[in-house]
């Protein structure tokens, strides 16, 4: 499996536009008209949504654009490369938006949205939850077009084929691992994981209405993303390690997971009717 363009989709001038860019837009829109088809089915003004996007995009952007650059990953750039270049951390195009970062900034622009318009935060964040996974599904393949976002080496008819250009370290030793090796698709398992996920919230968000509680929605995206990322992290050369045996994004996702499950529990824990 071999990418079949670069990083750009087309040169217009002097200007390029990237893939990279055009996929998180792409899953933007995606996810913002899933949460307002949401909306009108619980009569809400889908308009609400249309006029949030811009300020949970810009705020969601910047914390994820923040929590790459004070990153510090095993391979790659982090804060000890952008504190001597500080302009690089304008170039979004080029990758680099970490997915934690911008859950947080946009929850922080939705917030503000809901202070101005006093509308109920929760309820548009229920709204909001499977467009994140759906977002999350497409903006991953992002990575793909960039080449990056994969793992280690693999004899799967799936495997990638990454160019010496865009391998890390040690990967990028052609004695060690020639042009012919194959590179596990993280990026794919995400994705794809990503989209059962807002499948599966679209669903309950339809079907188990009724059941759920205001809230809900948020708190099952935020333990089934936790659960994804858990997971394909083991497969992240290049992850930023907290431990020596944890990566950074794993510790948050047992975190979020773990307060997660107790919110749920708290929440729906059957309780006995007064005598």
């Amino acid at each position: 499996m071999t990418p079949p363009f670069g990083p750009i989709l087309l040169h217009i001038g002097n200007l390029s536009v990237h893939w990279y860019g055009v996929l998180i837009v792409t899953g933007i829109m995606l996810g913002a008209a899933t949460a307002a088809y949401l909306a009108e089915r619980n009569h809400v003004n889908p308009d609400k949504i249309w006029d949030m996007l811009l300020i949970a995009v810009i705020f969601g952007i910047i914390g994820a654009r923040l929590y790459h650059v004070f990153s510090s990953p095993a391979v790659g750039v982090g804060w000890s490369y952008y504190k001597e270049n500080p302009k690089a951390i304008f170039y979004i195009w080029n990758g680099g938006l970490g997915i934690f970062g911008a859950i947080f900034g946009g929850a922080l622009g939705v917030l503000l949205y809901a202070w101005y318009t006093h509308s109920r935060p929760i309820q548009l964040m229920d709204f909001s939850a499977p467009g994140l996974a759906i977002g999350q599904a497409i903006g991953r393949w992002g990575n793909y077009m960039n080449r990056e976002l994969y793992g280690p080496p693999t004899t799967l008819p799936w495997g990638l084929n990454i160019p010496p250009e865009a391998r890390i370290p040690p990967y990028n030793d052609l004695d060690r691992y020639p042009l012919s090796t194959r590179f596990q698709p993280t990026f794919l398992y995400e994705s794809c994981a990503a989209l059962l996920l807002y499948f599966f919230l679209l669903w309950l968000a339809i079907k188990h209405q009724d059941k759920l509680k205001e809230g809900d929605l948020i708190v099952i995206y935020l333990m089934g993303y936790a659960a994804i990322r858990f997971g394909t992290e083991f497969l992240r050369p290049d992850a930023w390690m907290a431990t020596q045996t944890l990566a950074t994004a794993q510790v948050i996702s047992l975190a979020l997971f773990a307060i997660g499950a107790i919110i749920m529990l708290i929440r729906h824990w059957p309780r006995r009717a007064a005598a």
